[in-house]
Protein backbone atom coordinates (compact mmCIF):
# COMPACT_ATOMS: atom_id res chain seq x y z
CA UNK A 1 0.00 0.00 0.00
CA UNK A 2 2.69 2.44 0.69
CA UNK A 3 4.25 1.81 -2.89
CA UNK A 4 1.28 2.22 -4.26
CA UNK A 5 0.44 5.88 -2.65
CA UNK A 6 4.90 6.56 -3.39
CA UNK A 7 4.02 6.07 -6.92
CA UNK A 8 0.75 7.57 -6.86
CA UNK A 9 2.21 10.91 -5.70
CA UNK A 10 5.22 10.67 -7.61
CA UNK A 11 3.28 10.19 -10.32
CA UNK A 12 1.41 13.13 -9.72
CA UNK A 13 4.13 15.44 -9.58
CA UNK A 14 5.50 14.96 -12.88
CA UNK A 15 2.04 14.45 -14.34
CA UNK A 16 0.91 17.84 -13.06
CA UNK A 17 4.61 19.51 -15.07
CA UNK A 18 3.02 17.24 -18.21
CA UNK A 19 -0.24 18.89 -17.75
CA UNK A 20 1.51 22.12 -17.87
CA UNK A 21 3.68 21.71 -20.84
CA UNK A 22 0.00 20.00 -22.07
CA UNK A 23 -1.82 23.42 -21.50
CA UNK A 24 0.98 25.61 -23.61
CA UNK A 25 -0.08 23.28 -26.38
CA UNK A 26 -4.08 23.44 -26.09
CA UNK A 27 -2.98 27.56 -25.99
CA UNK A 28 -1.92 28.21 -28.77
CA UNK A 29 -3.54 25.30 -31.08
CA UNK A 30 -6.70 26.85 -29.97
CA UNK A 31 -5.86 30.48 -31.40
CA UNK A 32 -3.50 29.62 -34.27
CA UNK A 33 -4.07 25.84 -35.53
CA UNK A 34 -0.55 25.23 -34.86
CA UNK A 35 1.57 22.56 -32.61
CA UNK A 36 4.38 24.05 -30.73
CA UNK A 37 6.90 21.12 -30.32
CA UNK A 38 9.21 24.29 -28.81
CA UNK A 39 6.96 24.11 -25.61
CA UNK A 40 8.66 22.01 -23.73
CA UNK A 41 11.91 24.16 -24.06
CA UNK A 42 9.93 27.11 -22.28
CA UNK A 43 10.41 24.22 -18.80
CA UNK A 44 13.94 24.16 -20.06
CA UNK A 45 14.38 27.90 -19.73
CA UNK A 46 12.85 28.46 -16.54
CA UNK A 47 14.73 25.92 -14.79
CA UNK A 48 18.11 26.48 -16.48
CA UNK A 49 17.76 30.24 -16.09
CA UNK A 50 16.37 30.26 -12.59
CA UNK A 51 19.04 27.83 -11.67
CA UNK A 52 21.72 29.95 -12.93
CA UNK A 53 21.25 32.92 -11.60
CA UNK A 54 20.63 31.08 -8.48
CA UNK A 55 23.90 30.18 -8.64
CA UNK A 56 25.36 34.02 -9.67
CA UNK A 57 23.90 34.97 -6.37
CA UNK A 58 20.54 36.33 -7.24
CA UNK A 59 17.50 35.41 -4.53
CA UNK A 60 15.27 32.12 -5.68
CA UNK A 61 12.03 34.34 -6.11
CA UNK A 62 13.92 37.01 -8.26
CA UNK A 63 15.83 34.00 -10.58
CA UNK A 64 12.46 32.65 -10.93
CA UNK A 65 10.90 36.13 -12.19
CA UNK A 66 13.77 35.99 -14.53
CA UNK A 67 13.27 32.79 -15.62
CA UNK A 68 10.04 33.28 -16.81
CA UNK A 69 10.21 36.49 -17.98
CA UNK A 70 12.91 35.24 -20.16
CA UNK A 71 11.01 32.37 -21.63
CA UNK A 72 7.76 35.05 -22.00
CA UNK A 73 10.53 36.90 -24.11
CA UNK A 74 11.69 33.55 -26.16
CA UNK A 75 7.83 33.06 -26.72
CA UNK A 76 7.12 35.99 -28.02
CA UNK A 77 10.13 35.87 -30.46
CA UNK A 78 9.36 32.18 -31.57
CA UNK A 79 5.76 34.05 -32.28
CA UNK A 80 7.43 36.99 -34.40
CA UNK A 81 10.29 35.75 -36.03
CA UNK A 82 8.93 31.60 -36.82
CA UNK A 83 5.67 31.77 -36.54
CA UNK A 84 3.93 34.97 -38.07
CA UNK A 85 6.43 34.90 -40.92
CA UNK A 86 4.78 31.61 -42.20
CA UNK A 87 1.73 33.36 -42.77
CA UNK A 88 -0.72 30.46 -44.17
CA UNK A 89 1.54 27.98 -44.48
CA UNK A 90 0.46 24.00 -44.19
CA UNK A 91 0.22 22.62 -40.82
CA UNK A 92 3.35 19.76 -41.02
CA UNK A 93 5.21 23.42 -42.42
CA UNK A 94 4.50 24.53 -39.08
CA UNK A 95 4.99 21.65 -37.28
CA UNK A 96 8.56 21.89 -38.84
CA UNK A 97 9.41 25.59 -38.06
CA UNK A 98 8.37 24.80 -34.42
CA UNK A 99 10.74 21.34 -34.39
CA UNK A 100 13.25 23.83 -35.77
CA UNK A 101 12.75 26.38 -33.46
CA UNK A 102 13.27 24.17 -30.75
CA UNK A 103 16.58 22.45 -31.76
CA UNK A 104 17.49 25.87 -31.96
CA UNK A 105 17.05 27.20 -28.63
CA UNK A 106 18.54 23.91 -27.67
CA UNK A 107 21.47 24.46 -29.49
CA UNK A 108 22.01 28.01 -28.34
CA UNK A 109 20.87 26.82 -24.62
CA UNK A 110 24.29 24.90 -24.93
CA UNK A 111 26.25 27.13 -25.84
CA UNK A 112 24.99 30.08 -23.07
CA UNK A 113 24.50 27.83 -20.02
CA UNK A 114 26.17 24.42 -20.40
CA UNK A 115 25.76 20.36 -20.82
CA UNK A 116 25.83 19.27 -17.09
CA UNK A 117 22.87 18.54 -15.09
CA UNK A 118 21.62 21.77 -12.25
CA UNK A 119 18.74 21.65 -9.67
CA UNK A 120 17.57 24.27 -7.83
CA UNK A 121 16.82 23.92 -3.84
CA UNK A 122 13.76 22.98 -2.51
CA UNK A 123 11.46 26.36 -1.35
CA UNK A 124 10.54 24.63 1.11
CA UNK A 125 13.72 23.38 3.32
CA UNK A 126 13.94 20.27 4.75
CA UNK A 127 10.35 19.89 3.86
CA UNK A 128 9.33 15.89 3.76
CA UNK A 129 6.14 14.37 5.38
CA UNK A 130 5.46 10.73 6.10
CA UNK A 131 2.22 9.99 5.29
CA UNK A 132 1.04 5.91 5.26
CA UNK A 133 4.16 4.94 5.20
CA UNK A 134 4.66 7.06 2.17
CA UNK A 135 7.72 9.80 2.31
CA UNK A 136 5.94 13.18 0.40
CA UNK A 137 8.17 16.10 -0.20
CA UNK A 138 6.83 19.68 0.72
CA UNK A 139 8.13 20.23 -2.99
CA UNK A 140 5.90 17.92 -4.58
CA UNK A 141 3.26 19.37 -2.51
CA UNK A 142 3.99 22.61 -3.83
CA UNK A 143 4.19 21.60 -7.69
CA UNK A 144 1.10 19.73 -7.57
CA UNK A 145 -0.88 23.29 -5.59
CA UNK A 146 1.23 25.66 -7.74
CA UNK A 147 0.36 23.72 -11.06
CA UNK A 148 -3.95 24.29 -9.26
CA UNK A 149 -3.47 27.90 -8.53
CA UNK A 150 -2.01 28.15 -12.39
CA UNK A 151 -4.79 26.49 -14.01
CA UNK A 152 -6.80 28.91 -12.13
CA UNK A 153 -5.78 32.02 -12.97
CA UNK A 154 -5.55 30.72 -16.44
CA UNK A 155 -9.20 30.71 -16.67
CA UNK A 156 -9.84 34.03 -14.48
CA UNK A 157 -7.80 35.56 -17.14
CA UNK A 158 -9.67 33.95 -20.10
CA UNK A 159 -13.09 33.94 -18.80
CA UNK A 160 -13.09 37.43 -16.53
CA UNK A 161 -10.62 39.92 -18.63
CA UNK A 162 -11.11 41.52 -22.28
CA UNK A 163 -7.91 40.16 -23.17
CA UNK A 164 -8.96 36.44 -22.53
CA UNK A 165 -12.31 37.25 -23.90
CA UNK A 166 -9.93 38.39 -27.21
CA UNK A 167 -8.37 35.20 -26.93
CA UNK A 168 -11.46 32.82 -27.05
CA UNK A 169 -13.23 35.15 -29.93
CA UNK A 170 -10.16 34.12 -31.67
CA UNK A 171 -10.21 30.66 -30.80
CA UNK A 172 -14.26 30.07 -32.00
CA UNK A 173 -13.52 32.35 -34.67
CA UNK A 174 -10.94 34.08 -36.08
CA UNK A 175 -12.65 35.93 -39.11
CA UNK A 176 -15.58 37.07 -36.59
CA UNK A 177 -12.56 38.28 -34.27
CA UNK A 178 -11.43 40.00 -36.85
CA UNK A 179 -14.61 41.47 -37.73
CA UNK A 180 -15.23 42.75 -33.99
CA UNK A 181 -12.22 44.53 -34.58
CA UNK A 182 -9.99 42.13 -32.40
CA UNK A 183 -6.53 42.12 -33.13
CA UNK A 184 -5.95 38.45 -33.19
CA UNK A 185 -1.93 38.65 -34.10
CA UNK A 186 -1.95 40.16 -30.69
CA UNK A 187 -4.25 37.58 -29.28
CA UNK A 188 -1.74 34.96 -30.82
CA UNK A 189 1.10 36.66 -29.43
CA UNK A 190 -0.15 36.63 -26.33
CA UNK A 191 -0.95 32.76 -26.01
CA UNK A 192 2.52 32.30 -27.13
CA UNK A 193 3.98 34.54 -24.43
CA UNK A 194 1.67 33.09 -21.76
CA UNK A 195 2.67 29.85 -23.02
CA UNK A 196 6.06 30.86 -22.65
CA UNK A 197 5.35 31.73 -18.78
CA UNK A 198 3.40 28.45 -17.93
CA UNK A 199 6.29 26.56 -19.35
CA UNK A 200 9.14 28.75 -17.52
CA UNK A 201 7.18 28.20 -13.86
CA UNK A 202 6.83 24.48 -14.54
CA UNK A 203 10.35 24.82 -14.84
CA UNK A 204 11.21 26.68 -11.79
CA UNK A 205 8.67 24.25 -9.79
CA UNK A 206 9.95 20.98 -11.14
CA UNK A 207 14.03 21.75 -11.18
CA UNK A 208 14.31 21.29 -7.24
CA UNK A 209 12.49 17.66 -7.55
CA UNK A 210 13.91 16.24 -11.19
CA UNK A 211 16.65 18.50 -12.40
CA UNK A 212 17.20 20.24 -15.42
CA UNK A 213 19.92 20.63 -18.18
CA UNK A 214 20.11 21.52 -21.92
CA UNK A 215 18.21 19.00 -23.34
CA UNK A 216 15.57 18.22 -21.63
CA UNK A 217 13.00 20.19 -23.58
CA UNK A 218 12.69 17.50 -26.15
CA UNK A 219 11.25 14.72 -24.04
CA UNK A 220 8.75 17.10 -22.25
CA UNK A 221 7.30 18.43 -25.40
CA UNK A 222 6.86 14.80 -26.48
CA UNK A 223 4.82 13.64 -22.84
CA UNK A 224 3.26 17.18 -23.10
CA UNK A 225 1.81 16.78 -26.22
CA UNK A 226 0.96 13.32 -25.52
CA UNK A 227 -0.76 14.51 -22.23
CA UNK A 228 -2.80 17.17 -24.91
CA UNK A 229 -3.71 14.44 -27.40
CA UNK A 230 -4.96 12.48 -25.03
CA UNK A 231 -6.88 14.71 -23.18
CA UNK A 232 -8.19 15.98 -26.42
CA UNK A 233 -6.04 18.64 -28.22
CA UNK A 234 -7.89 21.70 -27.89
CA UNK A 235 -9.56 20.81 -24.55
CA UNK A 236 -7.88 22.73 -21.80
CA UNK A 237 -9.77 20.49 -19.07
CA UNK A 238 -8.60 17.67 -20.74
CA UNK A 239 -5.48 18.47 -20.73
CA UNK A 240 -4.82 18.36 -17.21
CA UNK A 241 -6.80 15.07 -16.94
CA UNK A 242 -4.35 13.92 -19.82
CA UNK A 243 -1.51 15.14 -17.98
CA UNK A 244 -1.82 13.98 -15.00
CA UNK A 245 -2.90 10.48 -16.61
CA UNK A 246 0.43 9.89 -18.21
CA UNK A 247 2.42 10.80 -15.29
CA UNK A 248 0.67 8.17 -13.27
CA UNK A 249 1.17 5.79 -15.88
CA UNK A 250 4.95 6.55 -16.13
CA UNK A 251 4.95 5.98 -12.62
CA UNK A 252 3.03 2.49 -12.17
CA UNK A 253 4.94 1.27 -15.21
CA UNK A 254 8.11 2.58 -13.94
CA UNK A 255 7.42 1.36 -10.24
CA UNK A 256 5.55 -1.82 -11.10
CA UNK A 257 7.13 -3.53 -14.11
CA UNK A 258 10.86 -1.28 -14.83
CA UNK A 259 12.28 2.05 -14.48
CA UNK A 260 13.77 0.79 -18.15
CA UNK A 261 10.47 1.43 -19.64
CA UNK A 262 9.44 4.61 -18.20
CA UNK A 263 9.86 7.01 -20.92
CA UNK A 264 9.02 4.57 -23.59
CA UNK A 265 5.36 4.80 -22.10
CA UNK A 266 4.66 7.84 -23.81
CA UNK A 267 5.09 6.67 -26.72
CA UNK A 268 2.96 3.72 -27.13
CA UNK A 269 0.09 5.91 -24.98
CA UNK A 270 0.69 8.39 -28.03
CA UNK A 271 0.48 5.47 -30.45
CA UNK A 272 -3.03 3.68 -28.58
CA UNK A 273 -4.69 7.07 -28.52
CA UNK A 274 -3.86 8.15 -31.87
CA UNK A 275 -5.45 4.63 -33.24
CA UNK A 276 -8.40 3.69 -30.99
CA UNK A 277 -9.75 7.30 -29.76
CA UNK A 278 -7.53 10.06 -31.99
CA UNK A 279 -10.11 12.56 -30.58
CA UNK A 280 -9.27 12.18 -27.59
CA UNK A 281 -10.90 11.67 -24.00
CA UNK A 282 -12.91 14.84 -23.62
CA UNK A 283 -13.19 15.66 -27.32
CA UNK A 284 -16.57 17.61 -28.14
CA UNK A 285 -18.20 16.73 -30.79
CA UNK A 286 -17.96 18.98 -33.78
CA UNK A 287 -21.19 20.54 -35.50
CA UNK A 288 -20.78 21.74 -38.80
CA UNK A 289 -22.70 24.73 -39.87
CA UNK A 290 -23.97 25.62 -43.37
Amino acid sequence: MSELLQFTLSGLTMGAIYALVAIGFVLIYNVSEVVNFAQGEFVMIGGMVAAFAFKAGVPLPWAAAMAVAAATLIGLALHAFAVRPAGNASIVTLIIITIGASIFIRGVASVVFDKSIHKLPEFVPGGTLRFAGATVQAQSLLVLAGVAVIVGCLWLFLARTLPGKAILATSASPLGARLSGINTSLAVAACFAVSGAIGAIGGVLITPVALTAYDVGAPLALKGFTAAVLGGLGNPLGAVVGGLLLGLLEAFGAGFISSLYKDAIAFVVLLLVLMFMPRGLFAAARVERV
